[in-house]
């Protein structure tokens, strides 16, 4: 009887083991594609990245209302920086992903993978680039 509880105990753990990738921090988190305006950062759907030019070096200007038209790339409490990539902490404590110290955001008015519509917008958005 141990023995059968010390199998079920085992495959229980291995599949806990197996998930732990899905949680793992082992890619960037932006991907870079070919658009129009040449080739800019994109989130895991494909949707362009934008950068602010109102935030300063490691710190969101982006909140409340603006967040919601201008989404933060989220980061998981997980998350280390990795090559040009940071995280940045939030006003209200989340985490954000930041290239080349610049947070990065999508635009809500983006419809599709590879818009770039955010760029320009107000003189203060702009696609980010790799």
């Amino acid at each position: 009887m141990k023995s059968v509880i010390r199998v079920a105990a085992a495959i229980g753990l291995g599949a806990v083991l197996l998930a732990a990738p899905a949680f793992a921090q082992d890619k960037e988190p932006a991907m870079t594609a070919q658009t129009a305006m040449g080739p800019v950062l994109t989130d895991e759907q494909g949707m362009t990245l934008y950068v602010f030019d109102r935030d300063t070096a490691g710190k969101s200007a982006c909140n409340g209302a603006c967040a919601t038209n201008w989404p933060p790339l989220m980061a998981p409490a997980s998350a280390k920086p990795m090559g040009k990539y940071t995280v940045v902490t939030r006003d209200d404590g989340s985490r954000q992903w930041a290239y080349d110290g610049k947070p990065l955001y999508t635009w809500a008015k983006d419809a599709k993978p590879g818009d770039t519509t955010g760029d320009g917008v107000n003189n203060v958005w702009h696609v980010a680039k790799p």
